[in-house]
């Protein structure tokens, strides 16, 4: 059943619509007075049930586990807790099932390739599993091969996921943070890679020239000749997790020497152009008994466009050097913050973040103290016009991840003290490459300077303009949301009513009641449409008589 696309869809929509709706009738009825307690029920009660379907129809629904799994900025920290081991809980495909993909894929008999093979995987993930092997030429190899089927269950997911991201935008507050049509498309296109074993095999290649000339760092071989679209060859490695303490405690490893490693090796990533590791999750990060650092698994990769590296390295030299005025500028430029934010609230807020978190002065204050600092930030931040960009989402979880894997092995590693050499060596490279002396490169950088210079009192009569601009747009835009509220929960009750009614005329095969539905839900649809671009129209005429 779990392999019929109707029924994925009926499940996977139902579950997210009743989250909402369940989230929602508890922020209404505890408004002016919050229950923690049953907060905290009622999410972990939903991390289980999501847990469960998940592991029970796998598919799309188990890699966004994975993915929400790290997002602590998504997800409060019960789901999270609940939702973790996700990536360990996937069930195996028979051996005849991957025997049978092997001769497909190789057209011959897997024995004129293998000359002994592990019939039973040595691990199990979401798009594939991994069984060890030695080739008749002799290597000692890793054979990832791809589920059966995986490629229609996921493109089954993803229409229930595109009609849960319209949901999520018509009737949610994530429609005001993130550019739901933008995320949709950036998950679908690096899930879909993730299926072609023939990309994951050029961005392995590809990594593994980045670091051939960086000692303590390696990437496994590949096979190509027995790569295909459902099978990956690559070397087999022996190491363990990077995260398994007892077996770097054994090998006499030391684990800030580790983490220092691991923040350098990743960071490389991330200051200039190019790919980056987005599933940099335990699993795919080995040590082994030399303290050499082994990255796999390059299925799911990020990239850094031309014009965000330049960006991205401003933001990261400004939070290592605590330049918060270039880290704020630097997320203007990668379109975090839209026009009408105030950019020295929010500059405010990013220091008082690093601050608590990085320098971890969090330990200095009692714990009430500090929950208050952060509703306070958060609040701050909440009333912004800040958004996500699609094409960030997995650099945000990317980093988020590792920041979770450092201070696994470091709990006391200061982020910022550890970044500032590595920082700095890499701008002295970047310099010490380009030699040549350009005059009119010099004329424009001393004449941006002096141009940089501005009149104090200019600034701040400046500074406050832009603060009251700020104001008076976010009461026009809080006004604007009253106003639709209760078209949208009107609008949304009925198409509610119109889904539940087709999909039981559906199961008991009721034509009557299936016609009377279909014609209510697609009355419902259009008057959701309708009255959306209605009061969007009025309110679009009241921003330009402003």
């Amino acid at each position: 059943m779990k392999f019929n696309s109707l029924y994925r869809i009926i499940i996977i929509v139902w579950m997210s619509v009743k989250f909402f709706i369940q989230l929602e009738t508890f922020r209404r009825k505890s408004k002016h007075s919050w229950d923690q307690e049953r907060w905290q029920k009622l999410l972990k009660k939903q991390a289980i049930e999501y847990k469960g379907k998940a592991i029970r129809l796998e598919g799309l629904l188990v890699k966004l586990g994975q993915f929400l799994s790290t997002r602590a900025d998504i997800l409060p920290k019960v789901f999270l807790e609940e939702i973790d081991d996700l990536v360990d809980r996937v069930p195996s495909f028979p051996w005849d099932k991957a025997k049978r993909i092997l001769e497909e894929e190789w057209s011959s008999d897997y024995n004129d390739v293998i000359k002994n093979i592990s019939e039973r995987p040595i691990a199990s993930a979401s798009i594939g599993q991994v069984y060890r092997a030695n080739l008749i030429t002799g290597e000692d190899v890793a054979i990832k091969i791809r589920r059966p089927a995986i490629r229609k269950i996921i493109k089954a997911d993803f229409k229930a996921l595109r009609i849960v991201f319209w949901l999520m935008d018509k009737f949610t507050s994530y429609g005001n943070q993130l550019d739901l049509t933008r995320l949709y498309e950036e998950v679908r296109n690096v899930i879909e890679d993730e299926l072609d074993f023939k990309k994951e095999l050029k961005n392995g290649l590809h990594f593994q020239e980045r670091y051939k000339d960086s000692p303590g760092y390696r990437i496994p071989n590949y096979i190509s000749e027995w790569s295909t679209k459902k099978v990956l060859v690559m070397e087999w490695i022996e190491g363990a997790r990077i995260t398994d303490l007892s077996y770097i405690e054994d090998k006499g490893i030391n684990r800030n020497d580790l983490a220092r490693k691991l923040l350098k090796g990743y960071l490389e990533q991330l200051l200039q152009e190019g790919q980056f590791h987005a599933d940099p999750h335990s699993g795919n990060i080995l040590i082994q008994e030399d303290g050499t650092i082994v990255f796999i698994d390059f299925g799911m990769v990020g990239h850094i466009e031309a014009r965000d590296a330049l960006s991205i390295r401003k933001l990261i030299t400004g939070v290592v050097l605590s330049q918060y005025r270039d880290v704020t500028n630097a997320l203007e430029e990668l379109r975090f913050l839209l026009p009408n934010s105030d950019k020295r609230q929010i500059e405010k807020a990013i220091q008082t973040l690093v601050t608590l978190f990085v320098e971890q002065d969090l330990t200095m204050m009692d714990e009430d103290t500090a929950e208050q600092v952060l509703r306070e930030v958060q609040t701050l931040v909440n009333k912004q016009p800040i958004q996500l960009p699609s094409e960030f989402a997995f650099l945000g979880r990317a980093i988020s991840t590792i920041v979770g894997i450092l201070y696994s092995l470091d709990p006391e590693i200061n982020l910022i003290e550890e970044g500032k050499p590595i920082v700095q060596e890499w701008i002295n490279r970047e310099e010490s490459a380009d030699k040549r002396y350009d005059p009119t490169k010099v004329l424009r950088q001393l004449y941006a300077r002096l141009t940089s210079i501005e009149n104090p009192l200019d600034r701040l009569s400046n500074e406050l303009d832009q603060h009251r601009e700020w104001e008076e747009t976010v009461r026009r835009k809080e006004s604007y949301s009253r106003s639709m509220l209760w078209n949208k929960h009107y609008s949304f009750t009925l198409l509610l009513f119109s889904m539940i009614g087709f999909f039981i005329s559906l199961s008991l095969k009721m034509s009557d009641l299936l016609l009377a539905t279909s014609i209510s839900g697609g009355i419902s649809i259009l008057v959701v449409i309708i009255t959306n671009a209605f009061e969007r129209r009025i309110w679009k005429k009241k921003e330009r008589s402003n």
